[in-house]
């Protein structure tokens, strides 16, 4: 193979549209080597963020390029995953074991927000993503039955919680500090110092994406969040219904205002399914995402069925991600899990944990 052969290839393969970061593979750096061997031809690429769903689809386009590049021998593509730190709010300190955290957000409550969180921090993990959850939902805490998980964290020194573990995802939240049916009668600079001591005080390990699933509004928790905990997008999930809009409109002004950038907004009980018949109707409307998502500038990432197996699983904890890991709903999440890291992964890398710290002292 000639030299003009190789570079007729790399611009084949560099020209490929990645879906979930919106450029190209060539743009997006993500073409490690190109090598030909006696046996072939070996292509490696290295994504920004745990696509595993997608690997095969795009190792078939890389092979096609290839072809139409003139090549006809065998082609090997290996695929590995980086995922990096990325660009939080200026002056805040990064949590120790979290490379990227995103926030999950609504205007108003009973659109599925946490249904959506925790199905999303398991998708990022069957994507192959290290992932966790904190349920920042002081008053309301949904996840301990969402996921599963029963019991108090342990401590080794005292000091800091474990995680607790379900479906090999990290977790924190108040609910596994109380019992369920107590109310929590706290006022705001309360709930506020509850969000950072369960953020800061947990021995997160080497977590890819902490996903954390807000309550719904923009006050006193929304707040901390933009002032002390480092960001590095956030998803609005909302329904079709126009109420429902006017409310997430809010919230994603409310991170624009607060420098935290949106990554996109789900749809969630986009469509109805009937369990008895399977007929598919848009109950509270249709177009609502994409309208604000374009009124906006920001992206759809997807849509979820409103349908009863979704209620099912959470309530019996298991979200659908673990209950039905090959089932379309299942994938609809997985799909959205991709958008949100891709989109992520395009955005500025956070390199202060690349550059050593400079300390100036008298000696």
């Amino acid at each position: 193979m000639t030299d003009s052969s190789d570079e007729k290839i790399n611009s084949a393969v560099a020209a490929i549209t990645d879906p979930h970061t919106g450029t190209s593979l060539g743009d997006g750096k993500s073409i490690s080597e190109v090598t030909v061997t006696p046996t072939g031809l070996e292509i490696r690429l290295t994504l920004g963020y745990p696509a595993n769903g997608w690997h095969d689809e795009l190792k078939s386009l890389v092979r096609d390029a290839a072809a139409e590049a003139g090549y006809s021998g065998d082609v090997q593509v290996t695929i590995e995953t980086k995922v990096v730190a990325h660009e939080v709010q200026k002056g805040v300190t990064p949590i120790k074991g979290v490379k990227n955290i995103i926030a999950v957000a609504s205007g108003k409550g009973g659109v599925g927000k946490s249904t959506v969180s925790s199905n999303l921090a398991l998708a990022l993990a069957a994507e192959g993503a290290a992932a966790g959850i904190l349920d920042a939902d002081i008053y309301g805490p949904s996840q301990p039955r969402m996921l599963g998980i029963s019991g108090r964290p342990q401590t080794s020194d005292g000091k800091t919680l474990e995680p607790m573990i379900s479906y090999e995802l990290q977790a924190m939240s108040i609910g596994f500090l109380i019992d369920e049916d107590t109310p929590m009668i706290w006022r705001g600079p309360m709930v506020t110092q509850a969000l950072e001591q369960l953020l800061n005080d947990t021995q997160w390990r080497e977590l890819d994406y902490l996903v954390i699933d807000l309550p719904p509004g923009t006050g006193d928790t929304q707040l901390t969040l933009a002032q002390k905990v480092p960001v590095s997008g956030a998803a609005i999930v909302t329904t079709p219904q126009d109420i429902a809009l006017l409310d997430a409109r809010k919230a994603l002004k409310m991170f624009e205002k607060v420098e935290i950038p949106v990554l996109g907004v789900i749809e969630n009980m986009s469509t109805h399914i009937c369990s008895k018949c399977g007929h598919e109707e848009a109950i509270f409307g249709t177009g609502g995402g994409e309208r604000m998502a374009s009124e906006y500038g920001v992206d759809i990432l997807g849509g979820i069925p409103l349908d009863i197996r979704i209620r099912e699983d959470a309530d019996g904890g298991r979200p659908t991600v673990v209950a039905d890991p090959d089932g379309a709903v299942a994938g609809n999440y997985r799909s959205i899990a991709r958008q949100v890291a891709g989109r992520l992964a395009a955005r500025k890398r956070n390199y202060s944990e690349v550059f050593p710290s400079i300390v100036v002292q008298n000696t």
